[in-house]
């Protein structure tokens, strides 16, 4: 596969990641107006675990090597902690400023976020220098989310 269809491969499989983003926060905040904030983010998690407790011990489907957990950095393991505040950030602003403002909001601060992380190489990604033309991105898009929350 050349590195361009791969490269636009990542790239589709990375919107649909977004389409699914915005259905789950939606889907996500509508639970936690029936049973609460910090129930549906437990729901939600518990159901994701027992999701991949099914593809990685009832399917088989692992394939990884978890004999190395021993070796993982201790800040690895804080993708759990971010975890559970994301699913409760995103279920407490859908509801209060609507699907699109508060997508477009978490957009921009990942954007922002992985523009540094990618600028200092940080848990060991390459290196990518940031640019003009990356903070005119960013600005475009908060002035999008701006946009989106006039009505």
């Amino acid at each position: 596969m050349p590195a361009l269809s791969a490269k636009l491969l990542a790239l589709l499989i990375a919107a649909l990641s977004g389409v699914t983003m915005a259905v789950q926060g939606t889907i996500n905040a509508a639970l936690s107006k029936i049973v609460g904030l910090l129930e549906a983010t437990f729901i939600v998690h518990l159901v994701g675990l027992l999701l991949v407790a099914v593809l990685l011990f009832g399917l088989g489907m692992g394939g990884g090597q978890a004999v190395n957990l021993s070796q993982v950095p201790w800040y690895y393991y804080l993708g759990g902690v971010l975890g559970v505040l994301i699913i409760y950030a995103v279920m407490r602003s859908i509801p209060r400023v609507g699907v699109a403002p508060a997508t477009t909001a978490i957009i921009v601060g990942q954007v922002l976020t992985a523009s540094l992380i990618d600028h200092l190489g940080l848990f060991g990604m390459e290196k990518l220098p940031f640019t003009w033309y990356r903070l005119l991105g960013a600005l475009l898009m908060a002035g999008g989310a701006w946009l989106l929350l006039k009505k």
